[in-house]
This record gives C-alpha cells, sequence and structure tokens, in this order.
C-alpha cells in the first residue's frame, strides 16, 4: 500500500484537474489519496514566509501518515518542497515556482525523484532551471500557469492528457510505489 498527498495551488483546490488526474494516477496505482485543502487564507505568495506557512499546513497531514507519501503539489503547493527534501519524499511538482529561490533552492537540495511539469508562456517558469534540477521535466510550449495552450480548448484538454502521462512515466522511472 502507498500514499500520495495532493497539494492545491492558490486558485483552485485538490480537485482541480492537473491535481485530480495527477492523483487519480497514484490512485490507479493502489495508492491512498490525501486530496489537501487549505486550512485558512495564505500570506502573500511571492514572499519568503510563505514556505514556512505552506510546511505548518503539509506537515501535520505528513505526520499522521506512516508510509512515505508521493507529493504531488501544483504553483503554491510547491512551497512544500523544502518538506520534500527534508523527508526524502518524491514528489510531482506542477508549474512550480521556480522563479522564487526558497522554491528552486529547496528542489536543488532534494534528493528524492521528482518530476518537473511547466510551460513556456509561464511567468514562474524556467525551463533551465528545471532541467538543471531534475532529468525529469515536462515543458509545454506555450503553456501558461494553468497549463492552458492558445488555440480551441481541445488542445488544451490534450496537454491534461500529456501531464498524466509524464506522471504515469515518472513513476514507473522511479517505481513507485515500490
Amino acid at each position: 500500500m502507498a500514499d500520495a498527498v495532493v497539494i492545491p495551488g492558490g486558485r483552485f483546490g485538490a480537485g482541480a484537474p492537473l491535481l485530480m488526474y495527477a492523483g487519480d494516477v497514484a490512485e490507479l496505482r493502489g495508492a491512498t489519496v490525501h486530496r489537501y485543502s487549505w486550512s485558512q487564507k495564505f500570506p502573500k505568495p511571492d514572499q519568503p514566509g510563505i514556505e514556512s506557512w505552506v510546511g505548518g499546513e503539509i506537515a501535520p497531514l505528513l505526520d499522521s501518515i506512516s508510509r512515505r507519501p508521493l507529493l504531488i503539489g501544483k504553483s503554491l503547493g510547491t512551497n512544500a518542497a523544502a518538506l520534500a527534501a527534508e523527508r526524502t519524499l518524491p514528489a510531482v511538482w506542477l508549474t512550480p515556482l521556480l522563479t522564487l529561490p526558497w522554491v528552486a533552492n529547496a528542489l536543488g537540495g532534494a534528493t528524492a525523484p521528482f518530476l518537473l511539469v511547466g510551460g513556456t508562456a509561464d511567468k514562474v517558469w524556467d525551463g533551465g532551471i528545471a532541467r538543471r534540477l531534475s532529468p525529469h521535466v515536462l515543458e509545454v510550449d506555450g503553456a501558461d500557469h494553468g497549463m492552458y495552450v492558445p488555440g480551441p480548448l481541445t488542445e488544451s484538454i490534450a496537454v491534461l492528457s500529456h501531464v498524466v502521462v509524464a506522471v504515469e512515466e515518472f513513476l514507473d522511472a522511479i517505481g513507485w510505489p515500490s
């Protein structure tokens, strides 16, 4: 048996499509999926205090899980990268805030494998940094922070399927769950 913790972004909860389907990938592999919701309004997301705030929200949930979970986080939730690094937890980071130094530094200190997913039209994505931090990267040309691409909505839905495949392939590559 395995566990996965889904950590939301700032605008949408853990049931938003990117997070929902990434969590579903873990669930289809037999994991118990813990979909977290913020307990209170979060502080400014671009200030260093946000990292400890996110950690304070997520650490009690992690402490309640007896096994070593997979973390799946989007945007604001990627501030949990420090927790993942401290606890040697594998992770899937969707639209990580790579332009925030504390997020990039936490990812740089991680020893467990992680997947980074972002788009070239996202202001907080940096493909060069992503590829330096992890061999597991999905970069979508033209995708914004919501992983939407220009054109018909079906093109953005296709991006969602690419993300699901990337998560599946990442979990296969790291042998999760083992």
